[in-house]
């Protein structure tokens, strides 16, 4: 692809968040809470957002693509007491959010009647909107993001002869505003912003070729990692994994890698989600209380860590977020709920209307190389492949890449295997959590030394 020069030293992500921005979303969604009331509605809400960002990638040193995307949405439900009806627009003419509110009330009519639905109770609105730190535009040209890509692959190709190809770099930036206003008389908006650069390499032995790829994330591009450290990563985690090979089928001990282990945690949030929950469709209903992982385990949720990736100061019912313990000495304290799933199961609603705000597990004393220390001999996972999970049986299986440890040293790496258990046994089974806590998630872990699950190979 061959950009102009005045393309190439365009400042693309200069912010175009404002004040005044906001105004008139707010202006917006009032707009359409007054057209609601004007209809008859009992009440109603409206969330809006708008967004605005770039990607470039390039592979083997020549630019692939340059992408561009604004986007934007107005949502509205409507109650005619225990009916209920949504509608969406991306035209913000007053014509448009019109026409979208009388949708809504027309489907109303046509729904059957749900007690359960409705806005969250007033008392639990958010009344202090926190500034959590979470806008950060980047001022980068174009010309620029495709440098720090370029040198990002290049560093990685540059790094072994063993490094053959290239899946390319990618470089991302992005901002956006919503605004969540309700017939209680709430109304909010929280502005945010995200960037990432990654890069994936291919390298090739004797044995064949492997690959794999790292990333840095963060809502600010000063605490992104460098392009050179990126690059550089990549190749080495590529180059570990040459000359893999297969095991036989066994049962062993293993650690999930940090980069991965959220992945179990991710397991749990979805077992403890209200909509699973109500609907008998996890292994953990009425588990509340009751001891699932070791005694040791602490995971709690922090939804008001500054330029947090999952943070944010109220959900998306306005619902005030608040830290609290999830798992406390291996019992579970509580479930993530909305206010519909809440009324379901008879319970408050705790603020997770849209997922989980930061889901943290207390890290332990030991580095990754005290975990395979600890564990002697096992499989040191890096890598699942597929989703063989099952949320209502707890069955778990995946395809997994990663390394043999042997005496508290890895040994040589493998792959074409499969990992087999139940949730139940990974979550009663940490033994230990690493401190090499990855922050590139709104789930936050270090690796997880887990006793013994079923490695199916050869």
């Amino acid at each position: 692809m061959t950009l102009s020069p005045s393309e190439n030293n365009s400042v693309i992500t200069e912010t175009y968040i404002n004040d005044a921005l906001q105004a008139d979303l707010c202006a917006l969604v009032e707009s359409a809470l007054t057209e609601a009331k004007a209809r008859g509605a009992s009440s109603a809400e409206a969330a809006v957002n708008t967004s605005r960002g770039f990607s470039v990638t390039v592979r083997l040193g020549d630019v692939e693509t340059v992408e561009h995307n604004r986007d934007k949405s107005l949502g509205v439900t409507v109650y005619f007491g225990d009916h209920s009806g949504s509608a969406s627009t991306s035209d913000f003419s007053p014509g448009a959010v019109r026409d979208t509110v009388h949708a809504a009330c027309s489907i109303a009519r046509y729904t059957a009647e749900d007690p359960f639905g409705g806005l969250a109770d007033k008392e639990q609105m958010a009344t202090r909107i926190l500034d959590l730190d979470l806008h950060h535009p980047w001022d980068l040209t174009v010309s620029k993001a495709i440098k720090m890509a370029q040198v990002c692959e290049q560093v990685a190709r540059d790094s072994d002869k063993r490094i053959i190809n290239s899946e390319g770099a990618t470089l991302s930036s992005h901002e956006g505003i919503e605004v969540y206003a309700n017939s209680h008389g709430f109304l909010g908006g929280q502005r945010s912003s995200r960037h990432s650069l990654g890069c994936s390499v291919v390298g090739q032995d004797d044995s064949g070729m492997q690959r794999d790829q790292w990333y840095t994330v963060a809502r600010r591009a000063q605490d992104l990692d460098s392009a050179e450290a990126v690059g550089a990563r990549a190749a080495q985690r590529t180059l570990r994994r040459l000359n893999a090979r297969q095991l036989s089928t066994r049962k062993a001990p293993v650690i999930f890698e940090a980069p991965i282990a959220s992945s179990v945690l991710g397991h749990l949030s979805a077992a403890i989600r209200g909509s699973n929950l109500y609907r008998k469709a996890s292994f953990l209903v009425d588990h509340q209380g009751k001891q699932l992982f070791a005694p040791h385990i602490q995971i709690h949720e922090d939804p008001h860590i500054h330029r947090g990736l999952g943070s944010s100061a109220y959900d998306n019912e306005g619902v005030a977020t608040h830290q609290r313990n999830l798992v406390t000495d291996g019992i579970l304290q509580g479930y993530l709920l909305d206010s519909y799933s809440a009324r379901k199961l008879g319970l408050q609603t705790t603020g997770n209307a849209g997922g989980v705000h930061n889901m943290i597990i207390d890290p332990g004393e030991d580095d990754l190389s005290g975990l395979l220390g600890t564990m002697g001999e096992g499989l040191l996972i890096t890598e699942l492949i597929g989703f063989g999970v099952n949320i209502l049986t707890g069955d778990y299986s995946r395809g997994a890449a990663g390394f043999w440890v042997k005496n508290g040293e890895i040994q040589f790496p493998v792959d074409e295997i499969t990992v087999a258990g139940r949730l139940q046994d990974l979550f009663s089974g940490v033994v230990k959590v690493g401190q090499d806590v990855d922050f590139r998630k709104n789930i936050r872990t270090g690796s997880l030394l887990i006793d013994n699950l079923t490695i199916a190979g050869s």
